[in-house]
């Protein structure tokens, strides 16, 4: 069983997550099934079968958070020293040189991983190009969508 690396902040999320699902979430779905058992014959009884699959649905994430709870390896950036690397859990503050936009990712893992939220994969084609790299650093990354040319501008461990 591998351990799967993961910030303070994912594991917070995750773990607030797992009490909505348990205390809110399961709740409701046991209402519904009993409510929908009460209005008879089970076979042709849709609502029935949909607050079933909903429980299937639950359970499933309940022990899928478990699992990626036991495995996780907590790395908290900020208390680390910080000698301008990217590592995970760093957040990178970069210039793309091929239109001059600024853009800032903060570098998690797979459960965490958001890009509307700016948050990357360590694994991604992006992350794997940055990590280890260096502050004003130049970095050429293949992406599916062609090669781009960074700068890496700034690494903070917050």
């Amino acid at each position: 069983m591998d351990k799967e690396p993961i910030t303070l902040n994912g594991l917070k999320k995750l773990k607030d997550e797992l009490v909505f699902l348990k205390e809110k979430k399961r709740p409701e779905i046991v209402t519904a099934i009993a409510e929908a058992r009460s209005h008879g014959d089970l076979k042709e009884n849709a609502e029935y079968h949909a607050a079933k699959e909903e429980q299937s649905h639950n359970e499933g994430r309940i022990n899928e958070i478990n699992d990626i709870i036991t495995r996780a390896n907590v790395i908290d950036v900020t208390k680390l020293s910080n000698d301008g690397k990217v590592i995970f859990g760093s957040t990178v503050f970069l210039e793309n040189l091929d239109n001059g936009e600024k853009i800032s990712y903060k570098i998690v893992g797979k459960d965490e991983a958001d890009l509307k939220e700016k948050l990357i994969y360590f694994q991604s084609p992006i992350g794997r190009g940055l990590i280890g790299k260096k502050k004003n650093s130049l970095v050429e990354i293949n992406t599916p969508a062609g090669v781009k040319n960074f700068e890496i501008k700034d690494v903070k461990y917050v």
